[in-house]
């Protein structure tokens, strides 16, 4: 929910289909496994951006990788065949809670000459605002991705349990970072989920990343009041 939870991924897959007549054109039959849905997020996943004025922020050590506006934009390393990897084994959406102006130009830094290979690209425009503030900045509103319009939008089944998972979020001073890396942790998590039979077996049976957010959490009363508002709604 807040930047702590940054770099989500979210996941599902069916790969069963009731039988129907069949007369489709021979090129539109999918004869192999349906691929499964992957929605990643943009900051903090496969890009690390920081703002001109935070200047402590700035790392001197490495070129930025594109400017926009008043941000700076960090590529995380192997993020390009990363990319190319999610594409060739899922079918994959972008979500991201900035603006549309600047999700455009960092998918162009990120993933050159893919973005027409993504189901969908999401901005702030399709973000709930919470009324809420994020714990890390008390002037950043708190945005949500309210995974029902990806069903609603697909027309697919409601989500189940166990179809996400938040990985830790990247910055640009892990110079040594290598989770999007051909033996990168993600990437081999990923795979294995790509073969599974059952995308919520997989998740539950193979916890990855920060856990969920419970009442044990130290910051609990802040997030419960966010979960008592949209449940009422």
């Amino acid at each position: 929910m807040s930047e702590k939870l940054k770099g989500k991924v979210e996941c599902s897959g069916n790969n069963s289909s009731e039988a129907k007549e069949c007369s489709l054109p021979l090129e539109k039959l999918n004869l192999g496994p349906r691929k499964k849905l992957l929605v990643l997020s943009l900051g903090g996943l496969l890009c690390h951006r920081v703002h001109r004025y935070e200047r402590a922020k700035i790392p001197s050590f490495r070129y930025v990788d594109a400017s926009y506006g008043s941000f700076r934009v960090y590529k995380r390393p192997h993020s390009e065949d990363f990319m190319k990897f999610c594409l060739e084994r899922f079918d994959v959406g972008i979500w991201s809670s900035a603006k549309e102006w600047y999700l455009d130009n960092a998918l162009d830094c990120v993933m050159k000459g893919l973005r027409s290979k993504l189901v969908f690209a999401w901005d702030q425009d399709k973000c709930t605002d919470s009324g809420f503030k994020t714990l890390e900045k008390r002037d950043k509103p708190l945005f949500l991705k309210e995974l029902k319009k990806v069903w609603e939008t697909l027309q697919g089944p409601a989500k189940p349990p166990h179809t996400a998972i938040c990985p830790a979020e990247y910055k640009v001073d892990q110079v040594d970072d290598m989770a999007l890396g051909p033996k990168g942790e993600l990437r081999l998590y990923l795979d294995g989920l790509a073969d599974a039979d059952d995308v919520p077996s997989y998740v539950k049976e193979h916890p990855f990343g920060q856990p969920a957010v419970t009442t044990a959490h130290s910051d609990w009363g802040y997030y419960s009041k966010i979960i008592s508002r949209f449940q009422k709604d």
